[in-house]
């Protein structure tokens, strides 16, 4: 029975009786370790390698060399056979992702105008064309008239200055000042020749247009472009804040992955606007167009190494709204949920904060300065200075480039810094040993590496949140990072439904103590091969020497496509690792016979047969059948079908009807498992015998599930008998 049955669930046992004398589909591979990018420390599914580049990239310099991660090259050998994998991405510290605040068309300033040419950016808006300057701390928003050209079609506002020829000009901007402000004004020629108006009062606001006289505001508070002058009456929009609100962000959008690799903030694009710090592996953003009558706009997301000539937009988001009643509202369109993790005493858990789910593959959004009911019923814009809300065209002055990410105190970061410093040493490959790729990870509470590892597998522990198969950690050595590797197998004999595969040294280890490392283990949920393999890097274009996890996975994954989890991965069929060049060394048979004695599965060498796996054993020590790993992964399978479709049967009425429903689902699975070689016979319990009144009492279903597992054939013994002529053969 169970340990401690309190709450409803289905708990399933396993009892071993197999000791020897003296389709569930596909559920995917848990992968932790170090990335390039991607979100720090939270489980995420991916489907396909590209899809695994795209959020938590590959190749990456460090000093003069490039390299990957072996997380990466797991992942590329594993996704080869397989559609799903989670992946953790281990950082340590204090961790965040990269940020860029879009700024609103109405709040676009400058600072140091220069006042002999007038010079301010143009925005369009409801109101027309908008000039913006920052004074003395305070933003201003002018409209202005007419094109400068007399060209009597234009209807856009136009500020129109230092011109004693005001005609037709005047007569434009009267009118359409009048429109939009919904209050009489009359033009007014000042002595300087320059353009003024009168209204109802002075200082009126309506609409969001404030008039001023030059009685009450100097020239310098409110402009006179596009020359310079002085004496002149005017009117502002919003003096000081925007006029539909104090805020002069539009939104901010916040990468989904974490660290400084994302941040690339540059006020001074080189040539064709290429961001300095720009690089496949970050973003920027820019705002194409905007439709102020429609209260809408068009969002880009482009590659951070992309440039004006050649834009590589990686999304695009058409017509979303800032208004939180419509579906193209762009909390929506893009999503702003995010995962946290917390702590709950000792458990460890995910929160999900925010509405919406993301969309987006790159970013989420958030402090969206909203503008509701933007559009009223007859699709006309209720506030128009709410226009001033949209974003602004363009890139802004950071040229679309995101920052404020951060790396945590502890690891690499894959610009070539550990620890802020960026000639420290990082061990990869064959180098690694207690620090590896940057962490050191000798404990499961130290902030370099141990305590991320370990809250990684806190996560993972949750059966019924992350529904895994097996673990896979490259670049923990089992004799060196101990306690990670003791609580990796003790997550899968937690959970009862995933297999873990562990290195048990680094490069360059005699057998002996490969063999040694091994025998300190005792687990059925577990394995270990030995040596190590030498694969191309295929995004670098080297050799590299990995550890015996960066292949195993994929061999596994290989097994269950052409075959099932009850299959052997191993030997010619199913255990040729097809992408190794070399193993470290060439085993002999009495090197094989001294691993498999140990418990550790030898990788072969065989002349035209190139390297294979070829052993199967668990770390169990005690010879039964759930010393192979076939046999432990034929558990696995079975108990996630039979488990999984039990949970139907949960809060049902307890009798003869629910025990019936059981066994129409478990026989008919376990005869295709039978048929498929998984079982040479069964039989299922579930009746009176084993649900007695006392155990229905209790609000216990009690079943008993009798298993004799396919056993593989690993020793072939041949006799050949030599008999003189004559003789004849045996019957």
């Amino acid at each position: 029975m169970a340990e401690k049955i309190i709450s409803p669930g289905v708990f399933t046992n396993e009892i071993d009786q197999s000791f020897l004398p003296s389709a569930v589909a596909d559920i995917g591979a848990a992968l932790i370790g170090p990335t390039v990018k991607g979100p720090a420390g939270i489980p995420t599914v991916v489907t396909s390698y590209s899809e695994f580049q795209q959020k938590f990239g590959d190749a990456f310099k460090s000093g003069s060399n490039s390299y990957q991660y072996l997380t990466s090259h797991t992942a590329e050998q594993y996704l080869k056979n397989s559609n799903t994998l989670t992946v953790v991405r281990i950082m340590d510290g204090t961790v965040g992702p990269a940020t860029a605040s879009i700024q609103t068309s109405g709040s676009t300033s400058v600072t140091g105008v220069n006042t002999a040419t007038g010079s301010m950016p143009i925005v369009t808006s409801a109101l027309g064309e908008r000039y913006k300057i920052t004074q003395g701390g305070t933003a201003y928003t002018f409209i202005a008239s007419a094109d400068g050209g007399g060209d009597a079609s234009d209807d856009s506002i136009r500020f129109f200055a230092g011109s004693t020829t005001l005609s037709t000009q005047v007569t434009n901007l009267v009118s359409e000042i009048n429109a939009v402000s919904g209050i009489s004004v009359t033009a007014v020629s000042q002595s300087n020749g320059q353009l003024g108006f009168t209204a109802s009062s002075a200082g009126t606001s309506l609409n969001g247009i404030t008039f001023v006289t030059s009685s009450t505001s100097t020239p310098s508070t409110y402009g006179t472009a596009p020359a310079a002058g002085s004496g002149s009456d005017g009117f502002i929009i919003g003096g000081g804040t925007d006029s539909a609100g104090t805020s002069t962000t539009a939104f901010q959008l916040k990468t989904l992955a974490d660290g400084t690799i994302m941040n690339n903030i540059d006020s001074t694009a080189t040539t064709n606007n290429l961001l300095l710090s720009g690089s496949t592996h970050n973003i920027r953003f820019e705002v194409v167009s905007n439709n102020p009558k429609k209260g809408t706009f068009n969002l880009l997301i482009r590659a951070g190494n992309d440039n004006i000539k050649r834009k590589q937009i990686l999304e695009t988001f058409n017509n979303v709204s800032l208004d939180p009643k419509t579906t193209n509202y762009i909390g929506k369109v893009i999503g702003d949920q995010r995962y946290i993790v917390r702590t709950d005493g000792t458990t460890k858990y995910l929160q999900l904060t925010g509405d919406s789910a993301p969309k987006s593959k790159y970013v989420t959004v958030h402090n969206i300065n909203v503008t509701p009911e933007y559009l009223d019923e007859n699709g006309n814009v209720t506030t128009p200075a709410n226009s001033m809300s949209l974003p602004a065209i363009g890139s802004g002055s950071l040229n679309g480039g995101f920052g404020g990410g951060l790396d945590g105190y502890a690891g690499f970061d894959s610009l070539g810094n550990q620890n802020g410093t960026s000639t420290a040493a990082v061990n990869f490959y064959e180098t690694i040993d207690a620090q590896t790729q940057g962490f050191t990870p000798d404990d499961l509470t130290t902030a370099n590496g141990g305590a991320a590892y370990s809250e990684a597998l806190d996560l993972l522990s949750n059966q019924d949140e992350y529904d895994i198969n097996l673990i896979l950690a490259p670049g923990i050595i089992a004799n060196t990072h101990t306690s990670i590797a003791s609580k990796i197998i003790d997550v899968c004999e937690s959970r009862g439904d995933c297999f873990a595969i562990l290195d048990p040294v680094p490069h360059d280890s005699t057998l002996k103590v490969t063999t040694t490392q091994a025998e300190t283990r005792d687990s059925n949920f577990a394995a270990m091969y030995w040596p190590w393999i030498k694969v191309p890097d295929s995004q670098v274009g080297v050799q590299r020497w990995v550890p015996p996890s960066v292949a195993i996975g994929g061999i596994y994954a290989f097994n269950d496509k052409v075959a099932h989890p009850w299959f052997a991965p191993a030997g010619l069929n199913r255990g040729g690792i097809d992408t190794a060049i070399q193993a470290e060394r060439k085993l002999t048979q009495g090197n094989r016979d001294d691993l498999y004695d140990s418990n550790v599965n030898p990788i072969a060498t065989f002349p035209g047969q190139g390297v294979t796996v070829f052993g199967q054993k668990t770390l169990q020590k005690k010879a039964s059948a759930l010393d192979r790993i076939n046999v432990r992964r034929l558990l696995i399978k079975v108990k996630k079908f039979i488990a999984s479709s039990s949970r139907f049967l949960l809060f049902e009425q307890n009798n003869s009807k629910l025990r019936n429903r059981f066994l129409n689902i478990v026989n008919p699975y376990l005869e295709q498992v039978q048929a498929q070689s998984g079982l040479t016979a069964f039989k299922v319990v579930m009746d009176a015998t084993n649900n007695t009144p006392d155990v229905i009492d209790r609000n216990q279903l009690v079943g008993q599930l009798f298993l004799q597992p396919t056993r593989t054939a690993e020793f072939i013994v041949l006799d050949f008998v030599v008999q003189p002529t004559g003789a004849a053969f045996p019957e």
